[in-house]
């Protein structure tokens, strides 16, 4: 009998850690989702820059916290990558950041 409970308690302890970490996925993908269904009803090629703090927590109570960013290294070349003919729409959700950023990403868009 004690080894039910050890499993049962073991599989909810591991249960209560996954979440987190699928939430985050799904959170993932329906951002990819959401810019290919820009993309595709635009004709555009999208370039997300997203600083957004995020929460993982246990019973709800915040364990950590980290800074899921998409830096401007990530968005220049993407820049680059996409074709000369095809336009472009930069999408932006920052709190602010350093300006040389800013504006390697204002010039490359430019070009």
């Amino acid at each position: 009998m004690a080894d039910l409970w050890t499993v049962l308690l073991t599989g909810v302890i591991l249960l209560l850690f996954a979440v987190p970490v699928v939430q985050q996925q799904v959170i993932r993908a329906r951002r990819l989702r959401a810019i290919r269904d820009l993309e595709a009803e635009r004709h555009t090629r999208v370039i997300a820059l997203i600083h957004r703090q995020e929460r993982i927590g246990f019973l709800g109570i915040p364990l950590f916290r980290y800074i899921d960013i998409n830096d401007s290294e990530e968005v220049l070349r993407a820049i680059r990558l996409t074709a000369p003919e095809m336009p472009i729409d930069p999408v932006v959700h920052t709190p602010g950041g350093l300006v040389l950023s800013s504006e390697q990403i204002a010039m490359a868009l430019r070009r």
